[in-house]
């Protein structure tokens, strides 16, 4: 009979995706995030689980895990040290199901996995999106903020491009309310896989093209442009032809910026032609909308 390692850890809301990616490495059957009682807040605990088969290997693997949370600790001083529970073999899928909730994101969008019933209320858009890849679960505040100004800004038939994308949530919830195009591309390969899955599960994969690069695998300019990556890459990519993706009058919304980072972001963004109209704030983190108003400066019309 199967045993299994369970491998909790419980941290804010925030450092939820960081965790859930680490434990996804060792962890195929995939991750859950428990969000507990209530509705989640950036301060409320939520609990990362995976589950790790009793195996000859199992103690290399359990050294591994904390080996690889350590580390995270060590950036991310909120991390705490895992908690492991031995379980028998049981549809331990089934219980870990059982503890992830239908999520609500802006004013009407909802994020339901696969095997949940939710009844729709009015204007609700809904998404299907399982857990098991890390970031873009819409758990982090980033996360949040991005979906909050997608939701804002969209309008049909606008062509819209996502830098960055993760699991693909904010190119789903741009397609689902109208977008005519998106165009979503990440680095990681995992995360193409996950988003193109998640595009076809909601019936958006004939809108949604999901491919594997970065800011140069694009070419053209859209109505608007969402990175929700980090503030180092945005204002790299600032300098890379950024503004060259926006259309003129076009919109660019960035996230992954810490309060601190916010007006160094601003100035890279200004430089190349791209006016900040406005910042929202969750915690400790920010997002910027802005808007091209003007020509690209030169130097960087090259990167067309």
């Amino acid at each position: 009979m199967m045993e299994w390692l369970e491998v909790s850890v419980a941290v804010v809301q925030e450092a939820a995706e960081a965790v859930a990616e680490v434990l996804s490495r060792y962890a195929p059957q995939g991750v859950a995030i428990d969000l507990g009682e209530g509705a989640p807040s950036i301060e409320s605990l939520v609990t990362v689980k995976a589950y790790l088969a009793v195996d000859e290997d199992i103690e290399t693997r359990r050294r591994s895990v904390e080996e690889a949370l350590w580390h995270l600790s060590c950036i991310w001083p909120v991390i705490p040290e895992p908690v492991f529970t031995a379980i028998a073999d049981q549809d331990w899928t089934a219980g870990w199901k059982e503890t992830i909730p239908v999520l609500h994101l802006g004013q009407h969008i909802v994020i339901k996995p696969s095997w949940r019933d939710y009844v729709l209320r009015q204007n609700d858009v809904v998404l299907e999106m399982d857990p098991g890849m890390a970031f873009g679960t819409g758990l982090h505040p980033t996360t949040q903020l991005c979906v909050q100004a997608v939701e804002t800004l969209t309008t049909p038939p606008m062509r819209v491009l996502d830098l960055g994308a993760g699991t693909g949530i904010l190119g789903l919830v741009a397609a689902k309310l109208g977008a005519a195009e998106v165009v979503a591309v990440d680095t990681d390969i995992n995360a193409v896989i996950a988003a193109r899955r998640n595009a076809r599960a909601n019936d958006v994969a004939h809108v949604m093209r999901v491919l594997h690069g970065s800011l140069d695998t694009v070419s053209g300019a859209y109505d608007l442009v969402l990175a929700n990556i980090l503030a180092p890459v945005i204002m790299e990519m600032a300098h890379s032809g950024l503004a060259t993706r926006v259309r003129p009058g076009g919109i660019l919304v960035v996230s992954g910026i810490l309060v601190e980072q916010v007006d160094e972001v601003k100035a890279a963004l200004e430089t190349v032609g791209l006016l900040v109209t406005a910042q929202q704030q969750s915690g400790d983190w920010a997002a910027l909308i802005a808007k091209r108003v003007y020509g690209v400066p030169p130097g960087l019309s090259g990167a067309q």
